[in-house]
Protein backbone atom coordinates (compact mmCIF):
# COMPACT_ATOMS: atom_id res chain seq x y z
CA UNK A 1 0.00 0.00 0.00
CA UNK A 2 1.22 3.47 -0.88
CA UNK A 3 -0.22 6.24 0.77
CA UNK A 4 1.83 9.43 0.53
CA UNK A 5 4.90 9.88 -1.47
CA UNK A 6 6.32 13.27 -1.07
CA UNK A 7 8.26 14.48 -3.73
CA UNK A 8 10.50 18.07 -3.16
CA UNK A 9 11.84 19.92 -6.17
CA UNK A 10 15.37 18.35 -7.22
CA UNK A 11 18.45 20.33 -5.51
CA UNK A 12 21.69 20.85 -6.69
CA UNK A 13 23.12 18.14 -4.73
CA UNK A 14 22.30 14.62 -5.67
CA UNK A 15 23.60 13.52 -2.86
CA UNK A 16 21.15 15.12 -0.50
CA UNK A 17 17.83 14.48 -2.89
CA UNK A 18 18.63 11.00 -2.47
CA UNK A 19 19.48 10.91 1.12
CA UNK A 20 15.94 13.04 1.48
CA UNK A 21 14.23 10.14 -1.23
CA UNK A 22 15.73 7.56 1.55
CA UNK A 23 14.34 9.49 4.34
CA UNK A 24 11.02 9.96 2.68
CA UNK A 25 11.19 6.05 1.79
CA UNK A 26 11.90 5.14 5.31
CA UNK A 27 9.06 7.47 6.28
CA UNK A 28 6.73 5.90 4.42
CA UNK A 29 7.70 2.53 5.67
CA UNK A 30 7.29 3.46 8.95
CA UNK A 31 4.04 4.91 8.55
CA UNK A 32 2.73 1.87 5.97
CA UNK A 33 4.18 -0.32 8.75
CA UNK A 34 2.64 1.84 11.63
CA UNK A 35 -0.94 2.32 9.59
CA UNK A 36 -0.63 -1.65 9.23
CA UNK A 37 -0.76 -2.15 12.53
CA UNK A 38 -2.87 0.34 13.91
CA UNK A 39 -5.71 -0.78 10.69
CA UNK A 40 -5.03 -4.87 12.50
CA UNK A 41 -5.33 -3.14 15.88
CA UNK A 42 -8.70 -1.25 15.14
CA UNK A 43 -9.72 -4.66 13.13
CA UNK A 44 -9.13 -6.86 16.07
CA UNK A 45 -10.76 -4.83 18.66
CA UNK A 46 -13.81 -3.91 16.41
CA UNK A 47 -14.12 -7.77 15.58
CA UNK A 48 -13.64 -8.61 19.08
CA UNK A 49 -16.44 -6.01 19.89
CA UNK A 50 -18.48 -7.76 17.18
CA UNK A 51 -17.83 -11.48 18.51
CA UNK A 52 -18.47 -10.48 22.06
CA UNK A 53 -21.69 -9.19 21.09
CA UNK A 54 -22.89 -12.26 18.77
CA UNK A 55 -21.30 -14.47 21.43
CA UNK A 56 -23.22 -12.54 24.14
CA UNK A 57 -26.03 -12.51 22.20
CA UNK A 58 -25.65 -16.71 21.86
CA UNK A 59 -24.58 -17.03 25.86
CA UNK A 60 -27.75 -14.91 26.50
CA UNK A 61 -29.84 -17.29 24.38
CA UNK A 62 -27.98 -19.94 25.79
CA UNK A 63 -27.91 -18.76 29.40
CA UNK A 64 -31.70 -17.90 28.85
CA UNK A 65 -32.08 -21.74 27.99
CA UNK A 66 -30.12 -22.40 30.71
CA UNK A 67 -32.17 -20.62 33.34
CA UNK A 68 -35.56 -22.04 31.74
CA UNK A 69 -34.00 -25.29 32.03
CA UNK A 70 -33.09 -24.65 35.81
CA UNK A 71 -36.20 -23.25 36.36
CA UNK A 72 -38.34 -26.15 35.00
CA UNK A 73 -35.59 -28.78 36.40
CA UNK A 74 -36.38 -27.02 39.93
CA UNK A 75 -40.31 -26.40 39.29
CA UNK A 76 -40.26 -30.42 38.26
CA UNK A 77 -38.41 -31.35 42.02
CA UNK A 78 -40.55 -28.92 44.04
CA UNK A 79 -43.43 -30.46 42.43
CA UNK A 80 -42.80 -34.38 42.91
CA UNK A 81 -41.79 -33.04 46.62
CA UNK A 82 -45.04 -31.23 46.84
CA UNK A 83 -46.84 -34.18 44.99
CA UNK A 84 -45.02 -36.64 47.30
CA UNK A 85 -45.43 -34.64 50.91
CA UNK A 86 -49.35 -34.35 49.65
CA UNK A 87 -49.50 -38.28 48.87
CA UNK A 88 -47.94 -39.01 51.92
CA UNK A 89 -50.30 -37.12 54.00
CA UNK A 90 -53.14 -38.48 51.79
CA UNK A 91 -52.41 -41.80 52.02
CA UNK A 92 -51.57 -41.91 56.27
CA UNK A 93 -55.08 -39.90 56.12
CA UNK A 94 -56.62 -43.00 54.57
CA UNK A 95 -54.51 -45.43 56.62
CA UNK A 96 -55.34 -43.96 59.68
CA UNK A 97 -59.20 -43.72 58.54
CA UNK A 98 -58.54 -47.40 57.82
CA UNK A 99 -57.52 -47.95 60.98
CA UNK A 100 -59.62 -45.84 62.69
CA UNK A 101 -62.33 -47.67 61.03
CA UNK A 102 -61.19 -51.01 61.90
CA UNK A 103 -60.84 -49.76 65.44
CA UNK A 104 -64.13 -48.64 65.70
CA UNK A 105 -65.84 -51.68 63.97
CA UNK A 106 -63.55 -53.75 66.69
CA UNK A 107 -64.63 -51.30 69.50
CA UNK A 108 -68.60 -51.73 68.61
CA UNK A 109 -68.16 -55.30 68.25
CA UNK A 110 -66.49 -55.74 71.74
CA UNK A 111 -68.83 -53.09 72.95
CA UNK A 112 -71.87 -54.28 71.76
CA UNK A 113 -70.70 -57.87 73.09
CA UNK A 114 -70.02 -56.10 76.29
CA UNK A 115 -73.27 -54.20 76.20
CA UNK A 116 -74.82 -58.09 75.44
CA UNK A 117 -73.16 -59.48 77.75
CA UNK A 118 -74.07 -56.76 80.56
CA UNK A 119 -77.34 -57.07 79.32
CA UNK A 120 -77.81 -60.98 79.50
CA UNK A 121 -76.37 -60.94 82.85
CA UNK A 122 -78.53 -57.99 83.92
CA UNK A 123 -81.69 -59.62 81.97
CA UNK A 124 -81.07 -63.18 83.84
CA UNK A 125 -80.69 -61.49 87.17
CA UNK A 126 -83.82 -59.15 86.78
CA UNK A 127 -85.64 -62.17 85.80
CA UNK A 128 -84.27 -64.56 88.51
CA UNK A 129 -85.51 -61.98 90.61
CA UNK A 130 -88.70 -61.31 89.35
CA UNK A 131 -89.30 -65.21 89.09
CA UNK A 132 -88.01 -65.56 92.52
CA UNK A 133 -90.40 -63.21 93.60
CA UNK A 134 -93.60 -64.72 91.79
CA UNK A 135 -91.91 -68.21 93.20
CA UNK A 136 -91.97 -66.04 96.55
CA UNK A 137 -95.59 -64.72 95.81
CA UNK A 138 -96.03 -68.15 95.23
CA UNK A 139 -95.18 -69.47 98.02
CA UNK A 140 -96.94 -66.93 99.81
CA UNK A 141 -100.19 -67.14 98.74
CA UNK A 142 -99.35 -71.24 99.08
CA UNK A 143 -98.66 -70.28 102.52
CA UNK A 144 -101.34 -67.78 103.29
CA UNK A 145 -103.89 -70.04 101.86
CA UNK A 146 -102.66 -73.51 103.78
CA UNK A 147 -102.78 -70.59 106.85
CA UNK A 148 -106.17 -69.75 106.18
CA UNK A 149 -107.76 -72.81 105.58
CA UNK A 150 -106.20 -74.21 109.01
CA UNK A 151 -106.82 -70.98 110.92
CA UNK A 152 -110.67 -71.64 109.63
CA UNK A 153 -111.11 -75.34 110.43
Amino acid sequence: MKFLLITLPPQNTNSHHSHFSLQVKEHTYIVNILFSFFLSFFLSFFLSIYLSISVCSYLCQSFHNYLSLFISIYLSIYLSIYLSIYLFISINVCLISIYLSIYLSICSYLLMSVISIYLSIYLSIYLSVHIYSCLSDIYLSIYLSIYLSVHIY
